[in-house]
């Protein structure tokens, strides 16, 4: 294990993993993924984040870890590739680890008692991804958590994670979500075929099969973790499909607006 200097200036401690390698293909960082610990004690999440031979055969890392009271550990540093996404998949991209930054987050998860996150670790949160995001262009909507890169395997951060507080402070994507109503959900068809397109257009791996299968469930349950948390069910209402298509106009708002700005941008220069 060789120490490092700290990427970040709100890091309080490195304590640095062997488990990391080269980005493939010289890639730089543009993703930020969220995860939560799922360990019933802190410490030895940052244990498992080190261990080179854990008893599983599976090694893993990532390159922060965030404690409840806030204080930020660096295991990894940032320009080299965490293990901490796995089998996994954003817009067509199957090796998440070589564009993103991993933050692990203390939390038991769902398995150990899922409960609140503290204020102080939520400001700690977002003053890491502050601090990431001055030094690295990441764009909002490829700020993620672990479940919307591998639905139906993974949980984390989980429906607890209030992703609308750091959207407020400047720190990812977010719409107020469509109110939850009656109504019937979407049938296998065209309705379906562009439910799937519409998480496909976002990021999510989703297959144009027209039909409501296990996949497009899982997609949907992930979906609903990160942008319509009040009810993760897994099933397309009119408030989910509505909360993504106003996220994905959203987006591409922002992208048109950023466009603009580089054309000024030369056009003045």
């Amino acid at each position: 294990m060789t120490a490092f200097a700290p990427d970040a200036a709100v890091v309080s401690a490195v304590r640095a993993s062997p488990n990391h390698g080269a980005r493939r293909a010289g890639v730089a960082p543009d993703m930020i993924l969220m995860h939560y610990t799922g360990m019933p004690e802190a410490a030895a999440a940052l244990d498992r984040l080190c261990d080179p031979a854990p008893g599983d055969g599976h090694p893993v890392s990532a390159h922060y870890l965030i404690f409840e009271d806030g204080t930020i550990v660096q295991c990894v540093a940032e320009a080299r590739r965490a293990w901490h996404a796995g089998v996994a998949s954003w817009q067509g991209d199957a090796d998440v680890n070589s564009r993103s930054i991993g933050i692990e987050i203390a939390n038991p998860g769902h398995e150990f008692g899922y409960r609140d996150f503290p204020d102080e670790q939520i400001a700690a949160v977002i003053a890491l991804c502050a601090d990431i995001l001055r030094r690295r262009p990441i764009l909002p909507h490829r700020i993620l958590g672990h479940a919307d890169v591998a639905p139906g395997r993974k949980r984390d951060p989980g429906e607890k994670f209030p992703w609308q507080t750091l959207f407020s402070a400047g720190i990812g994507h977010w719409v107020e979500p469509t109110a939850l109503t009656a109504g019937a959900d979407l049938e296998d068809g065209p309705a379906v075929g562009a439910l799937q397109s519409a998480l496909a257009s976002y990021g999510y791996c989703v297959e144009l099969t027209r039909r409501y299968d296990g996949a497009t469930q899982e997609a949907v349950a992930a979906f609903q973790r990160h942008f319509r948390p009040a009810r993760v069910d897994g099933r397309a209402d009119w408030s989910t499909v509505d909360t993504l298509r106003r996220l994905l106009t959203a987006r591409d708002r922002l992208a048109l607006r950023s466009a603009g700005n580089v054309w000024r941008d030369r056009v003045g220069s």
